[in-house]
């Protein structure tokens, strides 16, 4: 599914969302196109002509919440480990434990990883020492105000590039 970067007025990166919520999002006025995809390619109607946004820009600020832990959820942890397997790198679709909770691993962010099903199947409830794997990186909290756009910049649009830098930096 096509991403778009979503800005508050203010330019600081929210999230991304998908093209049909970011054209909704132009259409009812809410939001400004700052970059359209670099294809050209236009959404036509028999009265607008639309060309598909890469970054949009709200119109009214937003109040992002400070949270003091981000939330462990399925997606959450997808996008900290960029969707690739922790274990051979290839496409995950499940989260796998690395200390499986039948042997007393917490379901906390230090404990989980994206994971391939062929790989989580392998490793069952046994420790990745008894299987002879290596992690490539040890699971870590995600931190700093724009934890939803990890990864954003490897697999994201290059017109992003210039919003996620200033993000970052500060």
């Amino acid at each position: 599914m096509r991403r778009v970067l979503l800005l508050n007025i203010t330019y600081e990166p929210l999230t991304t969302v998908g093209m049909h919520r970011a054209v909704c999002l132009v259409l009812g006025e809410k939001a400004d196109v700052l970059h359209s995809d670099v294809s050209g390619i236009e959404l036509r109607s028999e009265t607008v002509r639309l060309a598909i946004p890469s970054v949009i820009r709200l119109r009214r600020y937003i109040r992002v919440p400070h949270r003091s832990r981000v939330p462990l959820t399925r997606a959450a942890l997808m996008r900290r480990d960029n969707y690739l397997c922790a274990y051979c790198g290839t496409k995950a679709d499940t989260i796998d434990h690395v200390i499986p909770r039948s042997r007393g691993g917490p379901h906390a962010w230090e404990n989980c990883v994206a994971s391939c099903t062929r790989c989580n199947h392998r490793k069952a409830d046994r420790l990745i020492e008894e299987l002879g794997w290596t992690l490539a990186r040890d699971p870590a909290v995600p931190h700093g105000p724009h934890w939803r756009l990890i990864g954003a910049i490897n697999d994201g649009d290059p017109q992003w590039v210039a919003y996620l830098a200033e993000s970052s930096a500060a």
